[in-house]
């Protein structure tokens, strides 16, 4: 069984912001290893386990990385070497005095579409009816109100039939 951390403790910072992880990346063997969770899942738009694979996802870019048998199947506990996964995700990884410097491309603008294709036929505005708003007429006070004169219909119960 392998001990860890390994002494060669490696930071890894995506655009200019270090990342901070309990499980840190290290190097081992001349390569940059670390957990999928967060140096991994922090670049990407998808991660998956499919069998004893890894499937990572992120803009049309797709890696696939094997899982060795007996490895846990948790992805803050998956090691994988960076760089390759990395670079092969469409970024851009430097080396640097024990760290891991990923550069993200610069993002594509959004434009609005056109309403309409070039060539539909297009109509000239027009006016639209709206009718005048009529106001509600005030009430007129014709003095204090006076009490309902009408009488109410009083129907008297019956006794209950003894039977």
């Amino acid at each position: 069984m392998t001990a860890y951390p390994p002494s060669a403790a490696v930071r890894v910072r995506i655009a200019g912001h270090e990342l901070d992880a309990y499980n840190g990346a290290f190097a081992r063997g001349g390569r940059v290893v670390g957990p999928l969770m967060p140096f991994v899942t922090a670049v990407s738009d998808r991660i998956r386990i499919v069998g004893n694979r890894i499937v990572i996802e992120r803009d049309g870019h797709r890696v696939l990385v094997p899982i060795a048998a007996g490895a846990p199947r948790s992805l803050d506990r998956l090691y994988v070497p960076l760089a390759p996964v990395l670079r092969d995700l469409g970024l851009d990884v430097r080396f640097g005095r024990r760290t891991l410097d990923v550069t993200l491309p610069p993002p594509v603008a959004l434009g609005t579409p056109s309403p309409y294709p070039v060539g539909w036929p297009t109509l000239a505005p027009h006016a639209v009816f709206t009718p005048m708003v009529t106001p509600t007429p005030r009430p007129i006070w014709t003095g204090s109100p006076l009490p309902r004169r009408t009488p109410l219909p009083f129907v008297q119960a019956s006794p209950p039939n003894p039977s």
